[in-house]
């Protein structure tokens, strides 16, 4: 049984540390090139936070730069820096909380990662020139031509894999930008949203930040728990959560498996996974409730499968909440690489049953052990059977234990509900391997017309 106690209690030194963190992103506000008495004390406190690290020197000298309007890129590199260490330390906090409330520890170490081809040195500076721009003009700063900036460097960037990463950040980020241009005028900002999104892009354009993870083969068996479905305009993701148990009779581990796919905005809801399948068997098998069995399959130390369809095969049945209840106890946390530590990130698989739910208006908690824990309905993907009010009528629920706005709360991936005296599980993933459901049907045949219009549109466009 989880503690929600713990889940509950104060965690020593987090309001601190994310106060500290609000007084920077509230610099960035107004941007760095004249700094007003407030923001001039956002960076003191960033400097102050971190005075007892190796980062001390370089964050107290880049902070009374930015002061005096004089930061230089390497100057604003190292408030990235100390910004992003000072979550990683909430990160941690947060992670060891969970670790006591669910018992699961004895996360690996994290490998070396694996050096790369490096990257174009000039167009790791053109986007980190962009990006210190933006930190000096401040988002009431931003403008057309500032945001248009970051376009020659990503088209520049995408044909190189090694920039992939750092071109879709600054693509995505540059088009939220220019939603709100001319920034003097726009009503309000995602404050720390754009600062985390700042942060990790200035990060990545250091040599070596995303080089890609050391990685090991593993052969055993592979028990899915649920699948966490994003789905954007023009792009989705599919992220399987699941265990994995070694053939030699080692210790089971969590891990995951994702699939990213682009897509037009016409495809929507149950339609993305026609998209998603051809690059994941695992899907199949999530919808079928089967396990799969893995033969010499790369995984990361942090618990990624590097899937390769050629390592795997369909198993035998396996019902996750079956595998929640007897394997998921028993299993070994995942690692986390020091560039992810962020709290936004934290997304662990637990079990629950035995609770009482409570709807209140749209809101809906979960009682555990005399204790209320929230439940996150708006983060069930469309594309899948599950409902708000599955969930609220269920006895049992696997999810991802996560934290936002100074509280932890559980995303559900499935639940066991009872219908005319019978147990049935829901699963959010229950159509990725396709559905016979009325709904979802409807949803994937209109997909099927849209994707073959727009192929049929593309053919004409090529042959001109």
């Amino acid at each position: 049984m989880m503690r929600a106690d713990l889940l509950t209690d104060p965690v020593a030194g987090l309001d601190e540390a994310l106060a500290v963190v609000d007084g920077f992103d509230r610099a960035m506000v107004g941007g760095l090139l004249r700094p007003q008495p407030v923001q001039a004390a956002g960076l003191a406190g960033l400097a102050d936070a971190v005075s007892g690290t190796p980062l001390a020197s370089r964050v107290a000298e880049a902070a009374a730069k930015a002061t005096a309007g004089a930061a230089g890129e390497e100057h604003l590199l190292a408030l990235a820096a100390a910004r992003t260490a000072l979550l990683g330390s909430v990160h941690d906090a947060l992670m060891a909380r969970v670790g006591e409330a669910t018992g699961r520890t004895g996360a690996q170490p994290v490998l070396p990662a694996t050096p790369g081809t490096a990257p174009a040195p000039n167009l790791l500076a053109a986007a980190r020139a962009w990006l210190a721009d933006l930190a000096r003009a401040g988002w009431q700063g931003l403008d057309h031509e500032l945001v248009s900036g970051a376009a020659p460097v990503v088209s520049a960037m995408l044909p190189d894999l090694a920039l992939r990463r750092l071109s879709t950040l600054l693509d995505g980020f540059a088009a939220e930008l220019a939603a709100s241009c001319p920034g003097a005028t726009a009503d309000g900002f995602p404050v720390r949203r754009w600062a985390d999104l700042w942060t990790r892009a200035m990060l990545l354009t250091q040599p070596g930040a995303a080089d890609a993870p050391a990685t090991a083969v593993v052969t055993g068996r592979l028990l899915p728990l649920g699948v966490d479905l994003h789905e954007h305009a023009t792009a989705a993701h599919a992220e399987v959560h699941a265990l994995f148990e070694p053939a030699d009779g080692g210790t089971p581990r969590l891990v995951r498996a994702g699939v990213f796919a682009p897509k037009p905005d016409t495809v929507v809801g149950a339609g993305v996974w026609q998209l998603l399948r051809p690059h994941l068997s695992l899907l199949a098998a999530v919808s079928e409730g089967r396990s799969m069995d893995l033969t010499g399959m790369p995984v990361t130390a942090e618990g990624d499968l590097v899937w390769d369809e050629e390592r795997a095969r369909v198993g035998e049945p396996a019902d996750p909440f079956a595998t929640a209840r007897v394997v998921l106890p028993t299993a070994t946390a995942m690692a986390v690489v020091p560039l992810d530590r962020h709290p936004v990130r934290i997304a662990v698989p637990v079990f629950l049953e035995g609770y009482a739910a409570h709807a209140d208006d749209d809101a809906l908690t979960f009682t555990v052990a005399g204790h209320r824990l929230a439940v996150r309905t708006d983060r069930i993907p469309a594309a899948g059977p599950l409902t708000p009010e599955a969930v609220a009528a269920s006895r049992a629920c696997i999810g991802l234990l996560r934290w936002d706005a100074g509280e932890f709360f559980l995303q559900p991936l499935a639940v066991e509900t009872t219908v005319k005296k019978k147990v049935l599980a829901v699963h959010a993933g229950g159509w990725a391997g396709g559905t016979t459901d009325k709904l979802g049907a409807k949803a994937e045949k209109a997909a099927t017309e849209a994707v073959a219009v727009l192929r049929e549109r593309a053919g004409r466009l090529l042959r001109t």
